[in-house]
């Protein structure tokens, strides 16, 4: 599911090239029609998290196009139609309507004694990230972590692990390297030397920016819980590999600036 992302950026930065700019209907349903098919079939899975990443490396990559402003807002107003049809029909899985009925109602889930499954998981969360205060516990040492009361912590919820064991001046000085990196991302995406480069930045960009987002945001309660991990943190193969050879294109564009 991974590397889904990055064929989306390049297939889509590719066919939008050869418009020149000149989108009209026709190829916007193009361009719609080729990010729109691997969106549908990843929630087929399912798999909303990756879904979501598609969305917004789609709307992003669709603006640097140069896609006119009433087309984004039909293409807005589509998108909120379909994530109702999504909620309101059998597509999501039990567990997947649970972590959206938990983001909504998270008062219900600070009664530890009767909270279950994704409330549960939420509720541990912020009390790891709670625990480690400003120097944070130690490393290995947060009392929510070490017990193992904090779900998939080496993967979705790695965050509250950091924040517990370096507390906020630790979790302060990993967003802010995600930030020279978001950085340098869009700074080699204005120096690029053609829109190919650009777009392909672009999409990079707006891949790092949702997803540390939204996986530092689901472990605080600001954004619905999605297996989503978080960019060259989380364990697992094909996130790293994805996450390595989305800047190994960025570099090879940064390279390529002047030539």
């Amino acid at each position: 599911m991974e590397f889904v992302k990055l064929a989306l950026i390049l297939g889509f930065t590719y066919l939008a090239t050869q418009f020149h700019g000149d989108i009209d209907l026709r190829r916007l349903g193009v361009l719609f029609g080729l990010s729109g098919l691997p969106i549908v079939l990843v929630l087929l899975q399912p798999d909303l998290g990756t879904a979501l990443v598609s969305v917004a490396i789609t709307f992003c990559l669709l603006v640097a196009a140069g896609v006119k402003g009433r087309y984004l807002v039909l293409l807005g107003v589509g998108a909120v139609l379909l994530a109702t049809l999504v909620l309101t029909s059998g597509m999501l899985d039990d567990y997947q309507k649970d972590r959206l009925t938990v983001f909504v109602n998270q008062e219900d889930a600070r009664d530890l004694e009767t909270s279950r499954g994704e409330a549960y998981n939420l509720e541990q969360s912020k009390l790891a990230i709670g625990s480690g205060g400003l120097r944070g516990t130690g490393l290995f040492e947060g009392p929510q972590t070490r017990s193992n009361r904090v779900p998939e912590q080496h993967t979705d919820f790695i965050f509250s692990v950091v924040a517990a064991a370096l507390g906020i001046l630790g979790a302060g000085a990993l967003l802010a390297a995600y930030s020279a990196i978001v950085w340098r991302v869009w700074r080699t995406a204005q120096l690029a030397r053609d829109d190919a480069g650009t777009m392909i930045c672009l999409g990079v960009l707006a891949l790092f920016v949702f997803q540390i987002f939204q996986n530092v945001g689901m472990t605080m309660g600001i954004m619905p819980i999605t297996g989503i991990p978080l960019p060259f943190l989380s364990y697992g193969g094909s996130s790293t590999i994805m996450a390595f050879i989305a800047m190994g294109l960025v570099l090879n564009v940064h390279m390529r600036r002047f030539r």
